[in-house]
């Protein structure tokens, strides 16, 4: 579901796919996987559990186990995106991607160069969904990890090649490029507290 209101929260597995703006491909172009990581090291910090992932060019797919985080998945998200952004923007500027930034800056509206914003890295939705069940956590993850194979990618030949996703973990139990909680550990954790 696109957010454009506050999100009711509850603790959970959570889907999450966010975009770059016009889905331009920032996050290989900058190199920014590592911006994205430590999102998601930040969210760990906060008592949260990154359950799989895939980061493409332009775009994310995260399942979150929340845990009694207090706030909306509006604020969580928002933050994030907001924290990569910059950095990112920061890379564009030192390697002197200009076409780029032009394009993230004509992408900010009036109301928001106003109020200072000086560009436009993230779509301003998002897309969530919650996880209720097994299969859905199950067909979700299927769908990501098979994301780097499908369609104009073609980035590897098969999901457990791609190194920016949770696939070989699932695969093969090993942690990639970053430690993640198996969703059915989960199970055993009372998100509630």
């Amino acid at each position: 579901m696109p957010t454009h209101k506050s999100i009711p929260f509850f603790d959970g597995i959570y889907f999450i796919t966010f975009t770059c703006c016009k889905w331009l491909p920032l996050i290989s172009v900058t190199n920014g996987f590592d911006i994205v990581y430590n999102w998601f090291e930040v969210l760990k910090k906060n008592g949260n559990y990154i359950v799989g992932y895939v980061i493409m060019p332009n775009h994310i797919h995260v399942m979150i186990g929340f845990k009694n985080i207090g706030t909306s998945l509006n604020i969580v998200v928002g933050n994030g995106k907001r924290f990569m952004a910059y950095e990112i923007i920061d890379r564009l500027i030192k390697s002197d991607e200009k076409a780029f930034l032009n394009v993230l800056s004509n992408a900010v509206s009036n109301s928001e160069k106003n109020s200072g914003k000086k560009h436009l890295v993230w779509e301003k939705s998002f897309d969530w969904k919650e996880c209720n069940s097994e299969k859905f956590i199950n067909q979700k993850l299927d769908y990501m990890h098979n994301n780097p194979c499908q369609g104009k990618w073609k980035l590897s030949n098969s999901p457990i090649e791609y190194r920016h996703s949770s696939a070989g973990f699932y695969a093969s139990g090993n942690q990639g490029v970053f430690n993640l909680t198996n969703y059915m550990a989960l199970k055993d954790i009372d998100l509630s507290k």
